[in-house]
C-alpha cells in the first residue's frame, strides 16, 4: 500500500473520475532555511501516470511550480466497476511510489 497517495475511482455513465491526493513536499530549490540562510535543495515529482488495467491512459511531467501536496482528477471513459486503476510519481531526487484502486 502507497504511504505517499490517497486514491478513488468512481464510475458514473461512461466516465470514470479518479482522485488522488499525493503526500510531497515539492521544494522548488529556491526558498531559503530561515534559520541557516542556505536555500533548501529541489525536491519535486517530476512524472505522474496512470494506468487502467495496465494500459496507461495519462502521463503529466511536472516542475517546481506545483504546490505541496498535489491533488491530481482524471476522467477517463471505459473503465466498469471493478477495473483496477494505478496512479504512480517519480521525483527528481530517484523517489517513487504508487497506489492501486478499484473502480467502484
Amino acid at each position: 500500500m502507497a504511504k505517499s497517495i490517497r486514491i478513488r475511482a468512481k464510475a458514473k455513465g461512461s466516465e470514470t473520475t479518479v482522485k488522488a491526493l499525493i503526500t510531497h513536499p515539492m521544494e522548488t530549490g529556491l526558498r531559503k532555511n530561515k534559520k541557516t540562510g542556505k536555500k533548501i535543495p529541489a525536491h519535486f515529482i517530476q512524472e505522474v501516470t496512470c494506468k487502467h488495467n495496465g494500459t496507461q491512459v495519462m502521463s503529466a511531467h511536472w516542475g517546481p511550480a506545483v504546490s505541496k501536496n498535489p491533488y491530481v482528477s482524471v476522467v477517463l471513459t471505459g473503465a466498469k466497476a471493478g477495473d483496477a486503476i494505478e496512479l504512480s510519481w517519480v521525483d527528481n531526487k530517484g523517489g517513487k511510489d504508487s497506489a492501486t484502486t478499484k473502480v467502484k
